[in-house]
C-alpha cells in the first residue's frame, strides 16, 4: 500500500521555533503511518518474529510520502510564550485517515492495525464469502 500525500495541521499555540514544529508535526505523521501501515510485534510460540532491526522492516524517508504541514497558532495564556504541544499531536489522525481511505477504496471497514496487503485480502475474500452465503 502507498500514501499518495498527507495534509497535516496542529495548533501549537504560539510557534516558538516553527521549522522544530513543522519537523515535529512531519515525524508525529510518520510515527502514525508506521502504526497504521506496518509496526506490529508478532509473536511465533512465544518468541519474537521480528527479533532486531535486521528483521524489523523500518521505514526511511525515501518512502516519505509528501507532507503538507499547516501550523495553526492560537496563543494558550497558561502556554511559555503562548505555546502549547507540538510533539505527538498529529500523530492520532493518520492511522484512521488510512483505514477510512481503505475503506472507501473497497468498501470495508477494518479493524485491526496495521492494515497489511495480507489483511486487505482477507478482508475481501471474507466479505466474497459472505455474499456468496447471503445469496444461497
Amino acid at each position: 500500500m502507498h500514501v499518495e500525500k498527507v495534509w497535516a495541521a496542529l495548533d501549537c499555540g504560539f510557534a516558538i521555533n516553527p521549522l522544530a514544529v513543522e519537523g515535529q508535526i512531519e515525524g508525529s505523521v510518520w510515527m502514525g503511518l508506521g502504526q497504521a501501515l506496518g509496526e506490529e510485534t508478532c509473536f511465533a510460540d512465544g518468541l519474537p518474529v521480528h527479533g532486531n532491526f535486521l528483521d524489523y522492516r523500518v521505514p526511511t524517508a525515501v518512502e516519505s510520502p509528501p507532507i503538507e504541514v499547516h501550523i495553526v497558532e492560537s496563543i494558550d495564556p497558561l502556554g511559555p510564550f503562548g505555546a502549547k504541544e507540538a510533539g505527538e499531536g498529529a500523530l492520532s489522525g493518520a492511522p484512521p485517515a488510512v483505514v477510512n481511505a481503505v475503506a472507501d477504496a473497497i468498501g470495508l471497514d477494518l479493524n485491526e492495525l496495521p492494515v497489511t496487503p495480507d489483511r486487505v485480502v482477507a478482508a475481501l475474500a471474507e466479505a466474497r464469502r459472505a455474499a456468496k452465503r447471503k445469496a444461497s
